[in-house]
């Protein structure tokens, strides 16, 4: 008996994405053939164990994010990042729609130098098809410590879709998602 050949890619990787606020990211990143979970939560700041009312008042350093545990054998790094590029604003500094603060900037907090590399190449491309009326301002930073975000944000627009919020600024993006990527959906 031969040995047989074994895919060498792993079943799980993680990609851990800011743009905004994490209800958006979630919500939609919940629904990509592939993903495995979705977690809301904070990254890159200076304080241990953050709460939302610290992160929201600016002076911790973190983003809101998102930490998605998917199959790449289903979608790869570069299919996710292809999705964050279009959901969110990569251009405002800082800034998704009326949410203002760092707390709300676009980031890629890599976990490898393949992922480094891949968000660095994928920003020059959209960067030299001219994509968007300003230059991309999203950054691409190593990871660091992760804190999951309180229970009550985890699954939010699932659990309230009918809240202002959800309604004008979560689903137009799972909207476009959707309209953009059905190939993507799960089934």
């Amino acid at each position: 008996m031969g040995i047989e050949s074994q895919s060498i890619l792993p079943q799980k990787e993680v990609a851990i994405l800011a743009g905004g606020c994490f209800w958006c990211l979630e919500a939609v990143f919940d629904q990509v053939r592939g993903v495995e979970s979705v977690e809301s939560g904070y990254i890159g700041g200076n304080l241990d164990r953050p709460s939302y009312e610290a992160v929201c008042g600016g002076q911790t350093g973190h983003a809101e994010a998102v930490r998605v545990t998917f199959d790449p054998r289903v979608i790869t790094y570069k299919g996710l990042l292809e999705i964050f590029f279009v959901i969110h604003d990569p251009t405002t500094l800082n800034r998704q729609g009326n949410d203002a603060g760092t707390q709300y900037r676009s980031a890629i907090f890599y976990t490898s130098p393949e992922q480094q590399q891949t968000a660095e190449d994928l920003i020059k491309s959209l960067t030299a098809e001219q994509l968007y009326d300003a230059p991309i301002v999203t950054q691409v930073v190593a990871v660091s410590p992760w804190y999951e975000a309180e229970s009550y944000h985890q699954e939010y627009f699932a659990r309230n879709p009918l809240q202002g919020y959800c309604q004008f600024v979560v689903g137009p993006k799972v909207a476009k998602f959707r309209k953009q990527f059905a190939q993507r959906l799960k089934g």
